[in-house]
C-alpha cells in the first residue's frame, strides 16, 4: 500500500492538481476523473483542482471539463486516470506538470509516470478512487455526495451493472457504502443507459443481421455510410458494443466501425482473451474488452482471423 500512501502525501503537498483519463472517456474514466476533482476538491478547498480532456456529449451529465491554460500545468501536479497507454491520454500537456502520477486498472504496458499505481484486480478505476478514499480518511480527506455519484457511476459502467466477472466482494462492499450516500441513482442509470431513437434502431438493424460462425465468434461492419443514414456519429457506437453479449452460444465479437481517417475495432468477449490481439493492432485493453485500430479493410480480415483463431482455441 506504500504507493497509495505516496499518492495522499503528493495530493496533500500540492496546491495545483490537474487530473487527465483517456481519449474517448467511458463512465469510468468520467467517474474516476470526476469523482477524485470532487473528492479532492471538497477536502481541500484552498486547492486549485481542474480537470481537462475532451468531452463526451453524452456524459456531460456526469461532469464538465475545465478549460485551463498552459501556465496552470506550472509546479501541477498530474494525475492520469483509467488510462494504460500514454498516448491514449486526452489532452497531451498531461507532461507540463512538476510531478506525474498513474492510476490505473488495465495491464500495465506503458508504465509512463513518476508514481504509478496499477490494480489489474480492481473492476474499475473508480474502484481504486473508493480504495484511495479509505485509506486517506485520516488524513483530512473527506467524503461527499458528489463525490460517492460519480464514483458509483464509474463502478457501474465498468463493470455492467455488476454483471462482468471484474466485480468482486469488494467491488459490491464499495458500492453499498457509496449507495448511503444522498444522489439520484434512477437519474444516474437513466443517464447511462438513456438511448437515443436513431441508436435503437440501428442496434434492432445489428441484432436482425448478424452471423455467428462455427467458432462462437461475430463481427459487425459499420461503415461511415451506414452510420449517416441513421444519424448516428462514430462517437455514438459505444452504446451499440454489448448488444451481442446476451446471445447463446456466443464468445467473442468485434465492431469495425468506419471513421474518417481509421478503422476504430472495439471487442468484446465471453472467454476467450481479447485484449493481446488488441495489442497487434495499435490498440489494448482488458482480457475481455479492449479496442484498437486498423487503417485498411484487409487488416480487418487480419484481426477476424486473430479472433476466430482465439473462439476456436478456447474451451470453458
Amino acid at each position: 500500500m506504500q504507493h497509495i500512501q505516496s499518492i495522499i502525501k503528493a495530493i496533500k503537498y500540492y496546491d495545483t492538481i490537474i487530473i487527465h483519463r483517456h481519449v474517448r472517456p467511458d463512465p469510468d474514466a468520467y467517474g474516476s476523473q470526476a469523482g477524485l476533482k470532487e473528492l479532492i476538491t471538497h477536502s481541500f478547498p484552498a486547492k486549485q483542482v481542474y480537470m481537462t480532456g475532451e468531452s463526451d456529449p453524452s456524459l456531460t451529465f456526469l461532469a464538465e471539463m475545465d478549460d485551463i491554460d498552459d501556465t496552470a500545468y506550472q509546479n501541477a501536479l498530474v494525475i492520469v486516470c483509467d488510462t494504460a497507454n500514454a498516448e491514449r491520454i486526452s489532452d497531451q500537456r498531461y507532461h507540463l506538470g512538476k510531478k506525474l502520477i498513474k492510476i490505473d486498472h488495465h495491464p500495465n504496458v506503458d508504465e509512463y509516470g513518476d508514481l504509478l499505481w496499477v490494480d489489474t484486480t480492481a473492476s474499475s478505476t473508480s474502484e481504486m478512487i473508493y480504495d484511495l478514499y479509505l485509506n486517506a480518511r485520516e488524513e483530512g480527506f473527506v467524503m461527499n455526495d458528489e463525490a460517492a455519484r460519480l464514483i458509483y457511476a464509474g463502478i457501474v459502467g465498468d463493470t455492467g451493472r455488476f454483471l462482468f466477472p471484474s466485480s468482486t466482494k469488494k467491488t459490491f462492499q464499495h458500492a453499498a457504502e457509496l449507495v448511503t450516500y444522498d444522489f439520484d441513482r434512477p437519474s444516474l442509470y437513466d443517464g447511462m443507459y438513456r438511448i437515443k431513437d436513431n441508436i435503437a434502431r440501428l442496434r434492432g438493424y445489428i441484432l436482425q443481421n448478424f452471423k455467428r460462425t462455427g467458432s462462437g465468434m461475430s463481427t459487425v461492419v459499420l461503415t461511415k455510410e451506414m452510420l449517416q443514414s441513421y444519424g448516428v456519429n462514430a462517437k455514438e457506437t459505444g452504446q451499440l458494443v454489448g448488444v451481442l453479449g446476451d446471445i447463446e452460444g456466443m464468445k467473442a465479437w468485434a465492431f469495425f466501425i468506419e471513421e474518417d481517417e481509421l478503422i476504430r475495432v472495439r471487442l468484446r468477449s465471453k472467454g476467450p482473451i481479447i485484449n493481446e490481439i488488441a495489442a497487434k493492432y495499435n490498440g489494448g485493453g482488458h482480457p475481455m474488452a479492449a479496442g484498437a485500430s486498423i487503417h485498411t479493410w484487409e487488416e480487418m480480415e487480419h484481426v477476424i482471423r486473430d479472433l476466430d483463431k482465439a473462439c476456436l482455441e478456447y474451451t470453458d
